[in-house]
C-alpha cells in the first residue's frame, strides 16, 4: 500500500514538472488568431516601361496617353513614403492631387489624380467594398438637375471608352454607407492634376487598371484634409441646394378705399348733381317773367303771274307788222298791317307801381 502511494506521488510531481516547461501562450489552444496581412504585388521595372501605351482590354482598346504631356510628379512611380499605415492602404492627398498605395514599410506607389471641384471635396476614411471592370455609370438626380443633357443616361450608361468611369472603378463606403464616391478611370486624362470631379477621384485609365490589380477588397482608404492632416471624422461636402420653384404671379392688390368727403354719397350710390342757379341781379326781371320780344310782320307776297305763252308768227315785212300792245303793269302787292303787340306785363320792382 505504501509503495502504491509513493508511486502515485512521483508520477504527479513528474507531470507538474513537464507542464512548467511549456509556455501556455505558445500552444494552439491559447494562441489568438491574427489577421493575415494582404499581399501587395510589388512593382517591377517592367511596370513603368510604356506604362501609358495603348492596350487591348477585353473588347475595348484603351487609347495611349502622351507621357510628355503629363506633369512629371503625376506619372506613376515608386517613391519613399513614411507612414504607419499597413501595406495595402490607399492614402489620397487632394491638395497635391496624388494617390499613394502603401506597398511596404517606407514605400508606396504614387499616381496622379483629379479631385472634386469646389464644394465637392470631402475627407475621412472609407473601405473598398466593390471593384468593377468597365462599369456602368448612372448619374445621380442632383447631377442630372445640374446638367439636363445627362437625362438620357438616367437608367445607366454602359461601360466603354467614353464612359465617365473609365476602365475600372473602386467603390467606397464609410460605416456601411455608400455616399457615391469612387476611385475610377477617365477618358479625360487632361483633367488629371485639377479639381474637376463631383467628389470622386479620377485616374488615367492605365493607372486605375494597375491599381485595380494591386489593391484588395476591404482595403482602407484615407482621404486627407485640405491642409494634409489626417481626418478624425468624416467630412462630407454640403448638400446641393434644391432648385427654387418659380413663384406664382401675385394678384394686383385691391385699391384701398378712400374716406368719403363730408356730405358725399355713400359708396355704391349714384351721385346726383343739382343744376347751378344764378340769382337775378337786384332790380332785374327774371327771364321767366320777361315780356316776349315783338315779332316783325312778314310781308304778304302776291302770287306770281304766269307768263303768257310765246306766239310764233311767220316772218313778214317789218313795215307791215303793227306795233305790239303794251302789257299791263302788275298790281302792287297787298300790305298786311302788323299785328298788335301784346300788352306788356307789369313786373313789380322798386319805383314801379303795377295797376
Amino acid at each position: 500500500m505504501l509503495r502504491h502511494l509513493m508511486r502515485l506521488a512521483l508520477s504527479t510531481a513528474l507531470a507538474g514538472t513537464l507542464a512548467a516547461c511549456v509556455d501556455p501562450s505558445l500552444t494552439e489552444a491559447t494562441k489568438t488568431p491574427t489577421a493575415t496581412a494582404p499581399v501587395i504585388p510589388q512593382p517591377v521595372p517592367a511596370d513603368f516601361v510604356e506604362a501609358y501605351a495603348a492596350k487591348q482590354d477585353g473588347s475595348f482598346v484603351v487609347p495611349a496617353v502622351p507621357v510628355e504631356k503629363i506633369p512629371p510628379h503625376l506619372i506613376r512611380q515608386e517613391v519613399a513614403y513614411e507612414t504607419t499605415d499597413a501595406p495595402g492602404t490607399v492614402i489620397i492627398d487632394p491638395t497635391n492631387k496624388t494617390l499613394h498605395l502603401v506597398t511596404a514599410p517606407g514605400k508606396a506607389l504614387r499616381y496622379g489624380i483629379a479631385v472634386g471641384k469646389d464644394g465637392f471635396q470631402w475627407a475621412g476614411e472609407a473601405l473598398i467594398t466593390n471593384r468593377r471592370h468597365w462599369p456602368t455609370w448612372t448619374p445621380p438626380p442632383e447631377m442630372i438637375a445640374r446638367k439636363p443633357e445627362l437625362e438620357k443616361w438616367k437608367d445607366g450608361q454602359p461601360g466603354g471608352p467614353t464612359n465617365p468611369l473609365g476602365a475600372r472603378a473602386l467603390y467606397l463606403t464609410t460605416g456601411g454607407v455608400d455616399y457615391g464616391f469612387r476611385i475610377h478611370g477617365t477618358p479625360e486624362w487632361k483633367s488629371i492634376g485639377h479639381n474637376a470631379s463631383s467628389g470622386c477621384f479620377r485616374m488615367i485609365n492605365q493607372d486605375v487598371m494597375d491599381l485595380y490589380n494591386r489593391v484588395p477588397d476591404g482595403a482602407k482608404v484615407v482621404v486627407l484634409n485640405a491642409d494634409g492632416t489626417r481626418p478624425t471624422k468624416l467630412k462630407l461636402p454640403p448638400p446641393a441646394p434644391k432648385p427654387k420653384k418659380a413663384a406664382a404671379p401675385k394678384a394686383p392688390a385691391a385699391p384701398k378705399p378712400q374716406p368719403a368727403a363730408l356730405g358725399a354719397p355713400a359708396p355704391g350710390f349714384p351721385t346726383m348733381t343739382a343744376p347751378a342757379l344764378t340769382p337775378p341781379a337786384l332790380g332785374a326781371v327774371p327771364p321767366a317773367l320777361a315780356a316776349p320780344a315783338p315779332v316783325a310782320p312778314t310781308p304778304a307776297v302776291a302770287p306770281a303771274t304766269p307768263a303768257a305763252p310765246a306766239v310764233v308768227v311767220p316772218a313778214t315785212d317789218p313795215a307791215s307788222v303793227p306795233a305790239a300792245d303794251t302789257p299791263p303793269e302788275p298790281a302792287a302787292p297787298a300790305v298786311v298791317p302788323p299785328a298788335a303787340a301784346p300788352a306788356a306785363t307789369c313786373v313789380p320792382a322798386p319805383g314801379i307801381v303795377c295797376p
